[in-house]
């Protein structure tokens, strides 16, 4: 094995492992802090990690008042709602759980972006594969069990922000890609910045409504908050875009995959978390839908699911 395939498929490995347990992160954060506080500190943290790498590589600010147009919407979409909505839900579900709910990006993806970019019309076998996608979710969700209805909200919440990551792929494949010449980092650093200024303002908004008594920092809480900002929200940015220029976008995106085993491994590993048979069960069937729905895309039209997995956490993440 080359060096340089050894360094992509260890940067794959460690992307798998950061996006995997950035819901472990969000759960040790939410020990010292509020859901707000996470939202808007992993974002602060990762526009000034992109930053710094932007510094570093000498590139430049844009100038086109359009382009940062998009791209606060695009911040809002990818960024602060969904984070918001998983560091919400992290409070009530297991880490696990949340890494397999976080798995229908994809499906969430391929619906709005075949609904949104008029080029990305949905095949057959895209269509079937979707359904089954929205079959696991479903078993995942298990709206039939009333002892677990505490858990719907939190649950709608996670499904809620892959819905925004999917129409955030979908306006940043419309309005974007092929539009600018800016390359991935100053795009990536754009999108973070903006949703970052949009967040320190309504920081005193995402707060509304939490306890008075909220919980103090700690230094575990603010090491998952640097560890998700600074590699889960920056860094891991950096890692995907290697492998998807070296790899290719499908084989890159085989990291979806991953993420959630990784995200239950770790849950049941250090928090002790179990879950419910229909559970685990409903997360293999909609990585069997995303499969179906990934594979029956024309490669000329796959860059669409691939930026989800070059800009999304995933990872939440």
């Amino acid at each position: 094995m080359t060096t340089r395939r050894l360094g992509l498929t260890t940067a794959y490995v460690a992307l798998a492992l950061i996006w995997g347990s950035s819901f472990l992160l969000i759960k040790e954060a939410l020990l010292g802090l509020t859901p707000g506080q996470v939202a808007v500190g992993r974002i602060v943290l990762g526009a000034l990690t992109l930053r710094t790498l932007m510094v570093i590589a000498d590139r430049q600010w844009p100038r086109e008042a359009r382009f940062w147009g998009h791209m606060t919407v695009v911040g809002l979409l990818l960024c602060l709602v969904p984070f918001s909505l998983f560091a919400w839900a992290g409070e009530s579900l297991p880490s696990g759980l949340s890494a397999i709910l976080n798995a229908s990006t994809p499906l969430m993806t391929a619906v709005a972006t075949a609904a949104v970019v008029p080029s990305e019309r949905m095949g057959a076998r895209q269509g079937l594969g979707i359904a089954l996608g929205a079959a696991g979710v479903v078993i995942v969700v298990a709206p039939w069990g009333l002892g677990g209805f505490t858990s719907i909200p939190g649950q709608l919440a996670c499904l809620a922000a892959t819905a925004c990551y999917g129409l955030g792929f979908a306006y940043l494949r419309r309005f974007v890609v092929g539009q600018h010449r800016y390359d991935s980092l100053t795009v990536s650093t754009v999108q973070l910045a903006t949703a970052a200024g949009v967040a320190v303002v309504a920081s005193p908004l995402l707060a509304a409504g939490q306890q008075a008594d909220q919980p103090s920092f700690t230094v575990v809480s603010l090491g998952a908050l640097a560890l998700l900002g600074v590699f889960g929200t920056g860094i891991a940015y950096i890692w995907n875009t290697a492998i998807v220029t070296s790899w290719g976008p499908v084989a890159a995106s085989t990291v979806t995959y991953l993420t959630p085993l990784v995200g239950v491994a770790l849950g049941a590993a250090v928090l002790g978390e179990t879950l419910s048979w229909n559970q685990p069960v409903g997360g293999l069937v909609v990585i069997a839908g995303v499969v179906l729905a990934h594979r029956a895309r024309p490669q000329a039209t796959a860059q669409g699911p691939a930026v989800s997995v070059m800009i999304a956490e995933p990872s939440a993440t």
